[in-house]
C-alpha cells in the first residue's frame, strides 16, 4: 500500500510536468498481482485527482485559453472514449505492439520539435494574414487521435500532446503544458467513467493513487515553473526514453 501510494505521488508530479506518470504506477500495480486490464482501469480512475490538481496549479498559464481548451477538449473526450472501448475490445498482443511504437514516435517529435517548429514558422511568414491561434483541424485531429491512445493506455500521453501543440501553436511551452494538463484530465475522466460500467476496479489501489496523485499533481505544477523550455524538453525526452525501455523490456 505504501508503494502504490508513493507511485501515485510520483505519477501525479510527472504528469503535471511532462506526462508518463502511468509508467510509474502501472508496473507497481502489476507487481501487486493485478491483471493488466484491472491495473489499467484502476490507474485511469486513480490519476484523475492528480490531473485536476495539476490543471489547477497551472491556472495562471490557462488565462486566455478557454476557447482553445473547450475546442480541443471535445476531441479529447471523443478520443478518450474510443480508446477506452478499444482497451477492452482488442487482444493483449495489440496492446504490447501499439504502445511502444507511439511512445517512440512521441520522443522523436519532442527531440525534433525546435527544428520542425522553426521550419513551420519560416513557411508561414510569406503567407498573408495572421496564423491560426488554435492550430486548425490538423491540431484538433492529431490531439483526438492522441486521446484515443490516452484512453487506451495513457503512458507518455502528455508528451504526445505537448509535441503536437508545440509544432502547431506559437505559445510558450509552459502555457501548452497547462492545456495538456486539462486535456489529460478530460481523457482520464471520460475513460474512467466508461470503465465504471464495464470493468472491474481494485478500489484500494484507486484510493491510494487518487490521494497520492492529487498531492503529486500540485507539487509538480509548482516545481515545473522553475524549468526553462530547454530543461523541460530534456526532461520530457529522458522520462519518455525510460518509459520506452521499460515497455520494450516488459
Amino acid at each position: 500500500m505504501l508503494g502504490v501510494f508513493a507511485a501515485g505521488v510520483g505519477a501525479g508530479a510527472l504528469n503535471a510536468v511532462v506526462g508518463s506518470g502511468t509508467l510509474v504506477t502501472f508496473p507497481v500495480l502489476l507487481a501487486t498481482g493485478l491483471s493488466p486490464v484491472t491495473a489499467t482501469v484502476s490507474n485511469a480512475l486513480g490519476l484523475i485527482p492528480g490531473a485536476i490538481s495539476g490543471a489547477i496549479g497551472y491556472r495562471r498559464e490557462l488565462a486566455g485559453q478557454a476557447r482553445r481548451v473547450r475546442r480541443l477538449g471535445i476531441g479529447s473526450a471523443l478520443g478518450g472514449l474510443t480508446g477506452a472501448t478499444l482497451l477492452l475490445a482488442l487482444p493483449a498482443e495489440a496492446f504490447e505492439t501499439i504502445v511502444p511504437t507511439l511512445v517512440g514516435l512521441a520522443l522523436v517529435l519532442v527531440a525534433l520539435q525546435p527544428l520542425i517548429s522553426k521550419k513551420v514558422r519560416g513557411r508561414r511568414r510569406p503567407q498573408k494574414g495572421p496564423s491560426r491561434r488554435d492550430g486548425g483541424w490538423p491540431l484538433f485531429t492529431g490531439l483526438t487521435l492522441a486521446s484515443v491512445y490516452g484512453g487506451y493506455f495513457a503512458a507518455a500521453q502528455g508528451i504526445i500532446y505537448l509535441s503536437l501543440m508545440g509544432l502547431l501553436l506559437d505559445e510558450p511551452l509552459q502555457r501548452l503544458n497547462a492545456v495538456k494538463n486539462v486535456l489529460v484530465a478530460v481523457v482520464n475522466t471520460v475513460a474512467a467513467t466508461f470503465f465504471l460500467f464495464v470493468a472491474d476496479f481494485d478500489w484500494t489501489a484507486v484510493a491510494l493513487i487518487s490521494v497520492g496523485s492529487a498531492l503529486g499533481g500540485g507539487l509538480g505544477a509548482r516545481t515545473s515553473r522553475r524549468f526553462s523550455p530547454v530543461v523541460l524538453r530534456a526532461l520530457m525526452v529522458t522520462i519518455g526514453s525510460v518509459a520506452l525501455v521499460q515497455l520494450l523490456l516488459r
